[in-house]
Formats: structure tokens, sequence, C-alpha cells
């Protein structure tokens, strides 16, 4: 069903443009304007390459509110990967607060109760950056994201600023054959899209495409070494049981994340106060 208010596939995948509105779109703006992204490693000491690959650094700079999942330590992936993989981080601010609160009672207006979790609520947020980044005074470009899955439970809510991006749910592959796209959507600066239950969480798996460049978008935003034109808001959920306070890390996994933490502490008060509690 596709209307001018919006487009929905189904039960499970729902797109609704002009979802932020303009002013709320210039206090989201500010809000990143004082954030300072960071550059993650995808492994550690004590999470170390599988075997046949290197030591890499992510695609692109990223910024998490609610928890931070730090890729070294695994990312949040039931039903092994629960524990000491989401540490307890920024709360939204408002503008984001009364973002997701919209995104929640549209997902329990629109999916099945089965689709949503006992305790669901969007308390997890992942903010990248898309663009280009820029190495010996040239521009790489990175505005994509391969096939993957988001584990976490429930409906997940992806809110989308800058240059349009297309999104693919498709079919794995097997081998060297291409995936098979099963449904795909240009996602707008100010838009919403909403995606859950069995086919497009656990059934598809989904990926950024392309990012265009028509708009010739560039954010002043403190991403180093990088040239922002989309920024994408990824609000997912994790079981409150499963989030871990920085101080109660284990402390070799803590080794592996120290360095970032100083990072973040230099610039944002949240961060510097968890590093304070680690020496009373």
């Amino acid at each position: 069903m596709v209307s001018k208010h919006g487009a929905s596939y189904g039960s499970g995948l729902h797109y609704i443009p002009g979802f932020i509105q303009p002013q709320q779109k210039a206090e989201i703006f500010t809000y990143l304007e004082s954030l300072f992204p960071i550059w993650e490693k995808r492994f550690s000491a004590h999470n170390p390459p599988p075997p046949g690959q290197n030591q890499r650094e992510l695609l692109r700079p990223t910024y998490w509110l609610g928890n931070w999942q730090f890729a070294c330590l695994g990312y949040y992936h039931p039903p092994k990967g629960l524990l000491n993989r989401c540490v307890a981080a920024e709360k939204y601010p408002p503008a984001l607060a009364q973002a997701v609160q919209k995104i929640e009672q549209f997902v329990h207006a629109r999916f099945a109760p089965k689709d949503i979790p006992k305790g669901w609520h969007l308390n997890t947020c992942l903010i990248n950056f898309y663009g280009c980044r820029i190495e010996n005074g040239k521009k790489i470009d990175s505005g994509r994201v391969g096939e993957h899955k988001d584990f976490e439970p429930g409906p997940i809510g992806s809110i989308s600023f800058g240059d349009r991006a297309l999104i693919q749910f498709v079919r794995s592959a097997h081998k060297k054959a291409p995936s098979q796209v099963m449904q795909q959507q240009w996602l707008e600066d100010c838009s919403l899209q909403v995606f859950g239950g069995e086919r497009y969480k656990s059934q598809l798996f989904h990926r950024v495409q392309r990012v265009e460049k028509k708009m010739k978008t560039s954010y002043p935003f403190h991403t180093q070494r990088y040239e922002t034109r989309r920024v994408n808001f990824t609000f997912r959920y994790v079981p409150d049981e499963h989030i871990t306070e920085l101080r109660q890390l284990p402390k070799p996994l803590f080794s592996d994340i120290e360095n970032y933490v100083k990072e973040l502490s230099e610039h944002s008060p949240f961060w510097k106060n968890e590093l304070e509690k680690l020496q009373r």
C-alpha cells in the first residue's frame, strides 16, 4: 500500500516522509554539532580477529546513545551475545526523546503484539555518519552498509537526514550468486522507516546500497578525517538487564575500550563522570 503519507509493505515495514519537522530538525542538528564521534576498530586484545582476518577500522565514525555497543566487545547478539556488550551511555536529548515517543506509539498502533517483546522500548540509538573518508587528501566514499541484521529484539526505527539513501531488504545469496532484492526504499531527509516482525528482522538481511551526492551536502560536524553528507539514527531495544555500567565491566574488557572512553570523556560530561567513578 502506497499513499501520499508514505508506504507500508505488509505489517512489518513502514515508511513516513517528513516525520521530523523543521524546528525539531534544527534542535537535533544543534545537538549533533556538540558531539565528537569516534573512530573504532573492529577487534581488540580480548576479541582478536578471526583466522584469515585483520584488524580494521570501521567504515565511518559513530556515536551511540542509551548504551554504547563498542565494536570490539562484539555488539549485542542474542542468544549468546547478551552480557558485557552494551555499556550504559548518554541519554537522548529532548528533541530525540520526543521523536522516540512518537515512534513507540506508531509501533504499538501498527505492529502485532507478538512482534513487540515484553518491556520493549527504544533505549538504544546508533548514530551513523555517512559520506567520505579523507585519506592523504583524497575522498573515499563510504556511503554504504553491507548485508546484515540488527539482532536487538523487536521493531527498529530509523530516522534519516541529508542526502537520500537507498535501503534494500534482501534474501542473502549462497556462494557467489547475487542476493535477491525483496524490497527497497529511498530514505529522504527527515523521514522515518520502521521495520520488524519475522520477515524483516529474521528472514531478510538489509543493506544501504548507496547514498546520493546530488545535494552537495557537507555538514560541519566534528568528524575527523571525514566529510558527512547523511546522518542516520537507528533506534533499537536492549533489555535493561543486559546494559552494563562501565564500572561493572570486567577489567580485561574495560582495557579494550579504555582509550575510546578516554577520548569520549574529553568532550562528554557523561563519559568524564563515568571515568571519575572508576577512580573513587
